[in-house]
């Protein structure tokens, strides 16, 4: 009995945020994966994008909730999400037309583009905060939870209790659907394999005709709806600030480096990897051993390797790691 609720607990604290967190990451890495391995720069305005889709949809779900429109059990905010997309679509084929647009066609250094986009992204926190503000902004309704500890409790016997939320389980059914789909355009649509085209060889895809500008269009608007949904998938399980999309950059950074910069199935699993890394680091172990240990042998403290504050050090050491010893990642992709 003892091992069972060790196990639910283990499930409870480390595997099910683990696995929402990890599903939020490797959506916010492919973006920034794609935009590498086809533009060809890191975009350090990554976050903020995922703010901007967020603070669109959040604004939507507001008015949607004001005028009495809901989805019953599920969140309003599912139903504001492609407008959130479109959104930040538009502004960001807006920010291409004027900013990185220029700089492409003076083919200018990778280094340069990524000052660039670090400009772009201290503009872009600085309108979402003047926005929505700098605080938290809850925009959750619907069912919190699909299951209950207590529920749980009830149905087992167990002294330990399962708590799964909503919208951890919308977010892992979100992520696999668009993984699935983008993976699909990628490799069995015209479009996406002139992607790969142009991400393998850009002289050899304009011989062959590629269209530069409309890799460039679509490759935006895969980057925008992947941003937006990591970040309302984000926001929706913890809460909506401003700020932490922008401290999320390194964490999403590691995640595609880890994978492999440029492979996109190198983002995904780098996203688990840092997830599960940070979520296992800084979680107290004292509950678990407790259950596993003899009584005699229990620990006192919390067995906690480090605290939940520094959790995105924890992003940064593996990146360190990764970057001294195998720089192209997991997955083989581009050197750093």
């Amino acid at each position: 009995m003892d091992f069972l609720n060790a196990i639910v607990a283990l499930a409870n604290y480390v595997l099910v945020p683990g696995i929402a967190y990890g599903s939020q990451l490797a959506l916010g890495a492919l973006g920034v994966t794609l935009i590498y391995g086809i533009l060809r720069f890191s975009n350090f305005a990554h976050g903020d994008t995922m703010a901007f889709g967020a603070m669109v949809t959040v604004l939507l779900t507001w008015w949607f909730q004001s005028m009495g429109v809901s989805l019953g059990p599920l969140p309003t905010a599912l139903l504001a999400l492609p407008f959130g997309v479109l959104g930040c679509v538009f502004m960001l084929l807006a920010t291409d037309r004027a900013v990185y647009r220029f700089y492409r066609e003076k083919k200018a250094k990778p280094v340069i583009l990524v000052i660039v986009s670090m400009g772009v992204m201290f503009i872009m926190n600085g309108i979402v905060r003047f926005i929505v503000g700098p605080d938290d902004q809850q925009f959750l309704d619907g069912e919190r939870f699909l299951i209950s500890a207590r529920t749980f409790k009830e149905m087992t016997g167990l002294n330990e209790g399962l708590a799964i939320k909503s919208t951890q389980a919308i977010t892992l059914v979100t992520a696999i659907v668009v993984v699935a789909l983008l993976f699909w355009f990628l490799n069995r649509t015209r479009a996406g394999k002139s992607m790969r085209a142009y991400s393998d060889n850009e002289d050899l895809a304009l011989l062959s005709g590629v269209n530069p500008e409309r890799v460039v269009m679509l490759t935006w608007i895969i980057v925008a709806a992947l941003a937006t949904i990591a970040g309302v998938l984000y926001g929706l399980d913890k809460s909506f600030k401003p700020f932490t999309y922008f401290q999320l950059l390194l964490p999403i950074f590691a995640s595609a480096i880890v994978g492999g910069l440029g492979n996109p199935l190198g983002a995904i699993a780098g996203g688990f990897v840092i997830a599960f890394s940070e979520v296992t680091i800084t979680y107290a172990w004292k509950k678990v051993l407790g259950y596993l240990m003899p009584d005699n042998l229990a620990p006192d403290g919390l067995v906690q390797l480090l605290s939940t504050d520094y959790k995105f050090a924890v992003s940064f050491v593996i990146l360190l790691i990764v970057l001294l010893f195998k720089p192209t990642g997991l997955f083989k992709g581009q050197s750093v």
